[in-house]
This record gives C-alpha cells, structure tokens and sequence, in this order.
C-alpha cells in the first residue's frame, strides 16, 4: 500500500472519511465470505435448542478469550465459560470458579454488542460498553478513564521500541476534533449507505473505528465488538436466524490466529490513502477463515453431545468427567500435546498411579484411546460419526 509523503496519516487526507475501495476487484472475496457465513448459519439453525445453546456458549467464550488474548491479556477460560453458561442457562460443571468484575464485564460487553440490534448506537451506548469493559477489579486499570472519551492536549500514539528509538505505529486524531468525527461515524454506521454489503460495512467500520481511537484504552476490542454488530445485524436479516445464533459469529479468534499480520494491515491502512481496498480484501478473507473455523466449532458441539449420549450409562468418576470436559473444550483444534498422566495430575491434584488408573479405565470404557509410547504416551479422545 503506497504511504503518503511525509508519512502523514489517513485521518489527515482532505476528503477524510470518504473512504474508497474497487467493488469489481472485492466481488471473489465478497461471495466467498458470504457463502461461508451461510453455511455456518445453516450448521446453527439446524441445530436443537439446547445444542444450539451450547454451541453459541462455546464460540463467544472463544470470542472472549481472544479479543483479549489480541491484546496480549489472559482470561481464565473456566471463568469465561462458567460466565457465560449462567447467562445462556446451561448446566455449571462442578468445581467451577466465579468469575472475575473482568471477565463478567467482559461478557457483559459481549452480549451488549449484539443485543437490540434496531437500536442506534450512541456516544452513551459506547461509553457504557467501555465501563463493562474496565469493570471495576480490572488488572492493570492503573489511572485509564473510563466510560469517557479521551481528551488533553498530547497527541494519542501506538508506540514500541526502546526509549529514543521509538517507533511510531499509529498517531489519533487530536482529541479536540474527536466529538465531532465520532458523530460522523455514528451517522453513517446508523444510517449507512444504501446497498452497502454488511461485510463491507463491517470491514470500514472497523478500520474507522480503530482510526478514530476514541479511548484511551479498549479500542480494539470495542472495534471489533462493534465488527461483531454489524455481522449480527446482517445475521438478523437471514431467515429464520434466531437471536441465540446472532450471538456467536465472532471473528476475534480468526484475528488472534493473525494477529500479526492484523496490526500490520492496520498500521500500513491508517499510513495509505483513502482508498482501502487491500484492506477490505483481507478483511474478507477473515470473514470467511472465522466463518469455516466457527463451523467446525458447532461440528465438535455435536460430536461431544453425540459422545455422552453413547456413553451416557458408562460409570466415569467426577475426576474422569473433569479429564473429558476438558478435552472436549479444546475440540476441534485438541488438547495441546495431548493429554498425558502428568498433565492429568495437574488437572486432577491426584497421584500419578491415580491419574494413571483413571486414564486407563477411560481407554478400557471407549473413551479415550492412547496414542505414543513409554514418556511420550498420551491419550486422545475416541470421536464417533453422527
């Protein structure tokens, strides 16, 4: 993407907002995207009530713990889960810890982003997903103002390197003109043009969004809540697409899997011109990756409810349901390494010959089969055809 002399940014171009971008070059990744969506929709709505509660469970969990995780931040996942289940009125595994003022504001901003979807959003709609979002409790909310929009006279900058060296990746608008581009931005994301396709108003508002940097924390995760708003929207207008499915279309975990390749694109479109079409292709290509990827999430929902509903006269003891719980969590991507006894030990706080036996009669019942030799044995789950 060509910078501009004197790497000015996008935000100082004369025509700004007018953003441009090549319909005819975008239609390829437009279709694929949108197919792909469509076939994940359809995967959710034939889906039973209660399974597709718990497949909406488990992809905004992992929406959760990924928008975060782009940030470099770790939630605990049993937390974000146990946070969610309350919500959705799902069965608590036994054992589970109450979640954090973070991650229930967190969850909060979640379900907000994609609830009354009709209504406008506004600066005190915003706001308050940003006070959600820096719950009070929140690690490291050191002197950040919440809820309220950044102001003060030093300019707004995304920074690294060593002191004296620094790199400059980004610089804001000055905060004296930012009430005025945010009501810009929240007429045209309430208004938006006409026949725009919701993935391009999508990837524009997020690259908007994201420019604009309204707080003085938190953009990137409410820029891509606010990605998640539009999807849900256009999810809305499909047929028979029910508000439990609108929740889980997210695209955090796509983004963290590129993470890299995300904060370049953003930083080399935030550098360019106006016109933004290398940035909606690649955004696309997340629209469509995050659409097969979630796809295979609901897959794995189906085979776990397929997996206790054969073994659901088999006698598992509460630490053996805790081991397969945990596998079936990690599905479709598996368990990290596999599971073996040491790391039963650590999930279980049970004795090495314990966790053996335990790992043992699993394999004895069906449930797990093992795979490697000697230090380097492990067990996997035994996935069964529906």
């Amino acid at each position: 993407m060509d910078s501009l002399p004197g790497g000015r940014w996008i935000w100082e171009q004369p025509q700004w907002p007018r953003f441009r971008w090549d319909d005819q070059q975008l239609r390829p990744g437009l279709a694929a995207a949108d197919q792909a969506r469509q076939h994940l929709l359809a995967k959710l709505e034939a889906l039973d009530p209660s399974l597709q509660q718990e497949a909406a469970a488990s992809l905004l969990s992992r929406e959760g713990l990924n928008t975060t995780a782009i940030e470099g931040e770790t939630l605990d996942p049993a937390m974000v889960r146990s946070s969610l289940a309350r919500r959705l009125q799902l069965p608590l595994q036994s054992g589970q810890l109450q979640p954090s003022a973070q991650v229930e504001g967190l969850v909060d901003l979640l379900m907000a982003a994609t609830a009354q979807l009709s209504t406008p959003l506004t600066v005190a709609r915003l706001n308050s997903w940003h006070r959600q979002l820096f719950s009070a409790g929140t690690p490291g909310l050191r002197s950040v103002p919440v809820g309220v929009l950044r102001c003060g006279a030093m300019p707004m900058q995304v920074v690294s390197g060593a002191i004296g060296r620094e790199r400059v990746h980004f610089e804001a608008p000055p905060s004296c003109g930012l009430p005025r581009m945010l009501a810009v931005f929240l007429h045209w994301f309430n208004t938006p043009p006409q026949g725009l396709h919701p993935l391009l108003r999508s990837g524009v508002a997020h690259i908007w969004f994201v420019t604009l940097h309204p707080y003085e924390d938190g953009n990137g995760r409410l820029a891509r809540a606010l990605t998640e708003r539009v999807l849900a929207q256009a999810g809305l207008a499909e047929v028979n697409t029910s508000p439990l499915v609108i929740h889980a279309l997210g695209l955090s975990t796509q983004l963290l899997r590129q993470r890299q390749a995300y904060y370049r694109m953003l930083e080399a479109t935030q550098r360019g011109k106006l016109e933004i079409t290398r940035w909606l292709h690649w955004f696309l290509e997340q629209v469509r990756a995050a659409a097969v990827a979630n796809a295979a999430v609901v897959e794995a929902v189906k085979a776990k409810a397929l997996f206790w509903w054969t073994h659901r006269t088999t006698d598992f003891n509460p630490r053996q349901r805790k081991l397969l719980n945990r596998l079936w969590d990690a599905e479709p991507e598996g368990f990290q390494g596999d599971l073996t006894v040491r790391k039963a030990v650590g999930l279980t706080r049970v004795s090495r010959a314990t966790a053996y036996r335990d790992l043992s009669d699993l394999v004895e019942k069906g449930a797990l089969a093992p795979c490697g030799r000697g230090r380097s044995g492990a067990y996997r789950l035994v996935l069964r055809q529906g």
